[in-house]
């Protein structure tokens, strides 16, 4: 006998003013954390499923803090549905501290993982003031960290069960790459440390080259002067429109929300982008498409109540619902990055990291949930 637990269940109202109920099914699971010792803190995942029918879940994992030179890029796979996963396994283990695991699943059995990581002199001014901390910053040399500083990302070609070198890329996003109905892949994404400074490139998965093919322009819109808009990721619609939803915020953080552009040229050109959710809604997205074509962007919502929200068009991003709660968060803003696949039988696993409270590490957990007719 199978048991599910509907946990919360409530209608949500598309702008059109069509409801959309969902439940959650079971408790939350817990995918990564780590109890041998305090390098515990595991954080911005994503996750994805495989060609094999495996699911794969990023994240960087192995730290002390939100903040810390011991990151590293890991892997956790489980084979029975997330019932169960592996235990998280490197993929990017520079000396620097790698952050915001990406995944992009492609071809037959391709996979593209990212990750980028922070200077020498920033983890030193926002790391844990340890002797520990101090020591390992201290140890790694000049030339080191020039040849380890920046975005990255590596391709397999079996499904995640070995990768290629760690290679460089201009842009960086949180979630990583899409593949375009043609089999392109297309990263969107933003230069490391430039405000609105927003890009699409092409990414040749034989050879690791990327190329630009489009630039955002946000940086020329006057009216976008006091926001900052970063984060992208994008997803390509079977009629050939790409939607691309961006993390927004101001300096006061009175804003924290999502905005959209478009593209109807495989990436070349994009249109202004405009809010989809409220002010203080959160961010940053992933966009996922239902096997019913609904759309689903989930993000997380740092002010009280925390949480991680979704909203959701039937319209091929033309009106987004109202938000819906996924997981009720704890007394914490550190939570977030979520994003979410699809199982054979059209239930859904949304993955993202939490923390009960500022004094306990954070970990990645999934929630399981459906649309209800």
């Amino acid at each position: 006998m199978v048991l599910i637990l509907v946990l919360y269940t409530k209608p949500y109202f598309l702008r059109g003013g069509f409801p959309l109920n969902i439940k959650l099914i079971g408790e939350q699971k817990i995918v990564m954390t780590n109890t041998e010792n305090h390098h515990a803190y595991f954080a911005w995942p994503t996750i994805a499923r495989l060609q094999n029918g495996k699911i794969c879940v990023g994240a960087s994992g192995y730290r002390i803090e939100h903040i810390c030179p011991f990151g590293k890029g890991v892997l956790a796979f489980s084979d029975d549905n997330g019932e169960t996963y592996g235990k998280p396994v490197p993929v990017f283990d520079t000396v620097l501290d790698d952050r915001d695991v990406g995944l992009c699943v492609f071809g037959e059995s391709g996979l593209i993982a990212t990750s980028f990581n922070n200077s020498i002199e920033f983890q030193r001014e926002n790391m844990p003031q340890t002797q520990e901390c101090f020591d390992y910053i201290n140890s790694v040399s000049p030339e080191d960290e020039a040849r380890d500083l920046g975005i990255s990302y590596r391709i397999s070609h079996d499904c995640g069960e070995t990768f290629g070198p760690i290679l460089k890329s201009p842009i960086s996003s949180p979630h990583g790459p899409t593949v375009l109905n043609d089999g392109t892949v297309l990263w969107v994404g933003r230069k490391l440390g430039i405000h609105n400074h927003m890009y699409a490139y092409t990414l040749n998965t034989d050879t690791g080259e990327m190329t630009l093919r489009g630039d955002l322009g946000i940086y020329k819109y006057d009216d976008f002067k006091d926001l900052f808009f970063y984060e992208p990721h994008a997803i390509q619609l079977p009629d050939g429109k790409i939607i691309c939803h961006l993390r927004v915020e101001n300096a006061e953080e009175t804003i924290f929300t999502l905005y959209q552009t478009e593209s109807f040229d495989n990436g070349v050109t994009w249109s202004k982008p405009h809010q989809i959710t409220r002010y203080d809604s959160g961010a940053p997205g992933h966009i996922f498409r239902h096997s019913s074509g609904t759309l689903i962007s989930t993000f997380s919502h740092r002010k009280r109540p925390y949480g991680i929200w979704a909203v959701f068009s039937t319209d091929n991003g033309e009106t987004w619902s109202d938000e819906c709660v996924i997981h009720h968060g704890y007394d914490t803003d550190d939570l977030g990055y979520p994003s979410t696949i699809e199982l054979d039988n059209g239930e859904l696993i949304t993955a993202f990291y939490t923390r009960e409270s500022d004094y306990v590490p954070a970990v990645i957990m999934q929630q399981k949930w459906a649309f209800q007719e």
